[in-house]
This record gives C-alpha cells, sequence and structure tokens, in this order.
C-alpha cells in the first residue's frame, strides 16, 4: 500500500516536508493545496508537481487523497484538522494542535471516531537530548522524576517579525501577539514524551509588555493579550514539578532546551553545555558530541539549530532516499515525515497522536488561563489516554536505509 498526501499550505515553512514526502517509498504521489494561486503554481512548479487543489474543502473531497498535511496559519490547525479527520483522511498537522479547550477536545473525538489518524508534527519530541533522555528514562538511569525545566526562548528580533508577515498578511500585527502558551508544545512534549507523565495543575504568570511594535497590547490584537513572556510552574501526575517558560521578548540568541532531575540521575542543558549528572561528581557526562549535528546532510546553521541528524539519532530507520535530502529543525523533520508516512500505512498509532498532542497542548492554554487570573492554581483537563499503544519503528523504513 502506498499513500496520496495533499500538502496544505505553500507558504514559507512546507518546502523542506514537500520533498521529504515526495521521496519516501511508500509515497505514491504529492497534491500541493493553497487558495493563493500564484503561489500555489509558484510551488507546483518548483516541485514538479502536477496536480494541485484551491481549498482543503476540495482536496478533502477528492477520494483519491488518502492523507493531509497541514502547514496553514498556526491559528487554523485544530479545526481543519478535525474536519479533515471527519472526510475520511489521515492528518499530519504542524504546531501547534488548536489555540482553544473546545477545538482540542473537538480534535481528539473526531480522532476517537475514525480509523484515520492524527499526527502532531512536533520537532522537540525528535530532539538529540529529547531522544537522548527518552532512552535513558526507560533504562531507568533517572530514577523517580523529581523536577524538570522545558522552554522556548524566541525573540521577535530573531525573525519573527517576518514570519508573523508572512502568516498574518496585511493584518499581521492581530495574530503577531497571541500567548504565547498558546504556543506550548515545543517546551511541554519535551518533558512529557520522556516521563509519560501528565499535567494535572499549573499556576502562570505572564509579563506585560511594553515594547514600541505595540503587538502585545489589549486592543492590538484578537486575543486581548498583553503578555509577551509566559512562565508557568506545573504539577504532575507522576508527583514531579515542572516550569515551562514561552518567551517572544528575551535577551538570548534563542533556542529550545530542557532540564530534567531525577532521584538517580539528572540531564542539565544550558548555553554552556549539556551534562548527564549524578549525585557522584567523577560520573558527569558531558553530552556535546552526542547531541550535535553531525552535518548529514546539510550544514549546522550559525544560530544553533542545526539541520542535521545528531549521532544519537537512530539514522538507520530512515528510508535510503531520505539521504543527502533537507532536514530542519535538529534533524527531525526527517523522523517526522517517516513516522507520519509509515503510521499511515501500517494503521498504527504513532507518536504524538491525538491524545499526545492534547496533553502537550491543554496545559499551555491553561497556564494562560491562570496568568490572566493572577497566578490562580487551576486544573488542567485532560482527554484521556490514546486506545492503543504508539508505535515507534526501530527498523529500516521500506526501501532500506
Amino acid at each position: 500500500m502506498s499513500l496520496r498526501v495533499g500538502v496544505v499550505g505553500c507558504g514559507a515553512f512546507s518546502p523542506g516536508f514537500i520533498i521529504l514526502f515526495k521521496a519516501h517509498p511508500l509515497v505514491e504521489s504529492v497534491v500541493l493545496c493553497d487558495h493563493d494561486a500564484d503561489k500555489l503554481a509558484a510551488a507546483a512548479e518548483r516541485h514538479g508537481i502536477a496536480e494541485t487543489r484551491s481549498s482543503l474543502e476540495e482536496l478533502c473531497a477528492d477520494a483519491s487523497v488518502d492523507a493531509v498535511a497541514l502547514f496553514t496559519q498556526n491559528w487554523l490547525h485544530g479545526p481543519q484538522a478535525a474536519a479533515a479527520l471527519r472526510a475520511g483522511k489521515h492528518v499530519y498537522s504542524a504546531v501547534p494542535t488548536g489555540i482553544t479547550v473546545e477545538e482540542v477536545t473537538d480534535l481528539v473525538e473526531a480522532a476517537a471516531g475514525t480509523d484515520r489518524l492524527y499526527m502532531l508534527g512536533e520537532t522537540s519530541y525528535y530532539y538529540p537530548g529529547v531522544v537522548y533522555c527518552r532512552g535513558r528514562f526507560r533504562a531507568g538511569d533517572f530514577g523517580r522524576p523529581v523536577y524538570a525545566e522545558a522552554e522556548y526562548l524566541h525573540d521577535f528580533s530573531h525573525g519573527l517579525y517576518g514570519v508573523m508577515k508572512s502568516r498574518g498578511g496585511r493584518e499581521w500585527k492581530r495574530f503577531a501577539g497571541s500567548p504565547p502558551m498558546q504556543y506550548p508544545t515545543h517546551s511541554t512534549s519535551q518533558v512529557l514524551s520522556v516521563t509519560g507523565a501528565r499535567m494535572t495543575h499549573v499556576s502562570g504568570h505572564g509579563f506585560v509588555d511594553d515594547h514600541e511594535d505595540g503587538l502585545f497590547r489589549a486592543g492590538s490584537n484578537q486575543w486581548a493579550n498583553e503578555f509577551s513572556n509566559e512562565t508557568a510552574f506545573f504539577r504532575l501526575s507522576d508527583g514531579s514539578a515542572c516550569r515551562i517558560a514561552e518567551m517572544r521578548r528575551v535577551g538570548i540568541p534563542g533556542g529550545v532546551r530542557m532540564s530534567l532531575y531525577g532521584t538517580a540521575g539528572s540531564f542539565e542543558q544550558h548555553a554552556s553545555g549539556v551534562r548527564w549528572l549524578t549525585a557522584n561528581r567523577a560520573e558527569t557526562e558531558a553530552l556535546e558530541e552526542l547531541l550535535t549535528g553531525t552535518g548529514i546532510p546539510g550544514p549546522q546553521a550559525g544560530d544553533g539549530v542545526f539541520e542535521s541528524v545528531a549521532p544519537v539519532h537512530p539514522v538507520h530507520r530512515l528510508p535510503r532516499q531520505f539521504r543527502d535530502l533537507p532536514n530542519g529543525h535538529r534533524g527531525s523533520h526527517q523522523f517526522l515525515v517517516d513516522d507520519f508516512v509509515r503510521a499511515s500505512v501500517d494503521g498504527v498509532l504513532p507518536p504524538n497522536n491525538a491524545w499526545a498532542a492534547a496533553r502537550y497542548m491543554l496545559p499551555g492554554l491553561a497556564a494562560h488561563e491562570s496568568a490572566r487570573r493572577g497566578g490562580e492554581l487551576l486544573e488542567i483537563t485532560d482527554l484521556g489516554d490514546p486506545p492503543s499503544t504508539p508505535v515507534e519503528y526501530d527498523e529500516p523504513a521500506p526501501g532500506g536505509a
């Protein structure tokens, strides 16, 4: 069996994924979709794709299309994903999952009511440090989790203005000032995908912005949001605690990182380095060499978000057709595409399925509401466990590695 995949959105983020979907041995063909006719025609010519559609509705009505991959504006993902699932399509969606509790709930209900699968394109799940920590956690090396920190630090001066203008068009300022905790999955997924716990309660704090661009003002964005930075403290189901920070005004080069402390061992990741630690100082391990991009494929970017895989990545399981093709976000893109395609063909739950995606997203929404209430402790909505155990592929993909 092979898939016909419809890629929705021909903006700046989708081109690298279009190449990977086209190259995957289990993908029969790719159909491009965008409501902007000029952008659609240019992308189709650039990628050598003959079939195009002008809307998601048109794509979903095509019975020959098996799956859709959403690279649309982030505030559209939840409703679009639910609609595509109900139309009988497998769904890959860029982050975030949805921007309200109602959207996320509807998405999970749509996934539960069909034999089609949903997968969130959460890059942090495949970041080298997270892959490393999952391995050591499963081996018991952490002991019981005690405390974790995870953060996504991305100042607007580091390319965000261009991203927002591309996504929002003429009205980009209405969308640019969204609450940072509406985009928490880069942070929350790191901790939750390692320990398997869920976040149960939260107290959040917001930083009231005063920047001259006026993006985070009550009257300038559609969320009436004044917070450019949000930090929250969480209680988890395994008894541990966690701090999550989502910041868009911060004097640091930026990045996504995590530290996780356990009763037996700990992982620390900071701008100055990455270490495995225990109570015995002599057992400290420097991990930079294991967790840094190798240049296979692509060079390391100057901002530290390397495009290549790292030695800790299980590259043996990727299709040989992916060799020398674009990658991105610390080597995650090729694993994202491979997991989604293979799970869709095999009819199994992938990592970052709808239930996992809900547990990544809903804590952030609760954290923002808590911040709006001055830090009030709130219980986090939980939509339950997935109906089956997600599959993690270890063997090489069809076509060889």
